[in-house]
């Protein structure tokens, strides 16, 4: 039987993405399915029994301060990445975008924190950190202000904040790859003629540069959410969630459920919740 050549054409586009359709469903559809089917039963992960709950372990997760309050603290932490990590990420991409010396140096230096391990960096960072020996706190000492060291981890009015700054150092060169790359598609004769034409520095960068770069500013945004929101290296390796919650997580939160209390349902119907907060955040910016 011949087929007409238009039919062809649709067929043979839609053989070459049946294998992206394929992996997609196998690997994200199918275990989002297992996840919220897996939320519904009280389940210790190893024995077959599993003992139907309903919607128990959403009311339970719903009912938990524990919970909110880590949600509440990657809230912050990623608040504060969105302005303090990304407006740094931006001024550093702007200096550097300029014609200066060692700019190519300053590029990788920047860009050196977000490809090494969080594990790694909440250790070095630990003992910056430390009450006793840490750096922070003999450079107080040192410049006679020694009566504010302390335990900066261990302290809960310090702690959230602290390891947000590690985060931000980590995460900063990230941003800052992404808007530079933004900033050098800008033609520049758009810049040139608008000298020309008498416009200042300011003018120039709120007229043609924060035009051009929307777009670029919306994916940092999401990636931004999505990164600091799913924090845990940093975490586990600097406070384990201490002191008393003050640092924990959602990820370290579900992971508590699922290892340490050996409640698998409870810790699904956490991570469907999570899911859903991801998915409100994304589409609220």
């Amino acid at each position: 039987m011949h087929l007409p050549d238009s039919l062809k054409r649709y067929t043979t586009s839609y053989l070459f993405i049946i294998p992206a359709v394929l992996m997609f469903a196998v690997f994200s559809i199918y275990p989002f399915y297992k996840v919220f089917e897996l939320s519904i039963y009280e389940w210790d992960g190893i024995s077959s029994a599993m003992r139907y709950v309903g919607f128990g372990n959403f009311i339970e997760a719903f009912t938990s301060s524990i919970w909110w309050q880590s949600v509440r603290n990657a809230g912050i932490i990623t608040l504060l990445a969105l302005t303090v990590q990304n407006g740094l990420a931006l001024l550093l991409a702007v200096i550097v975008d300029k014609e200066i010396k060692g700019n190519n140096f300053y590029r990788v230096v920047f860009y050196l924190p977000p490809v090494l391990s969080g594990i790694v960096v909440g250790l070095i960072w630990n003992w910056i950190y430390d009450g006793n020996y840490g750096l922070l706190n003999h450079f107080l000492t040192t410049v006679g202000l020694g009566s504010y060291a302390k335990a900066w981890l261990s302290d809960p009015n310090t702690a959230l904040f602290a390891v947000a700054l590690i985060h931000m150092w980590q995460g900063f060169g990230w941003g800052f790859i992404i808007l530079l790359a933004g900033l050098q598609s800008i033609p520049r004769e758009l810049y040139e003629a608008a000298r020309v034409d008498g416009a200042g520095s300011r003018m120039i960068f709120f007229k043609i540069t924060v035009p051009f770069m929307i777009p670029v500013f919306f994916l940092v945004s999401i990636l931004t959410i999505l990164g600091t929101m799913q924090i845990y290296a940093i975490i586990v390796s600097t406070t384990g969630g201490g002191p008393g919650y003050h640092t924990e997580v959602p990820i370290t939160r579900i992971l508590a459920a699922m290892v340490d209390s050996s409640r698998f349902g409870y810790a699904c119907s956490l991570g469907v919740i999570f899911g859903m907060v991801l998915l409100l955040s994304l589409i609220h910016i």
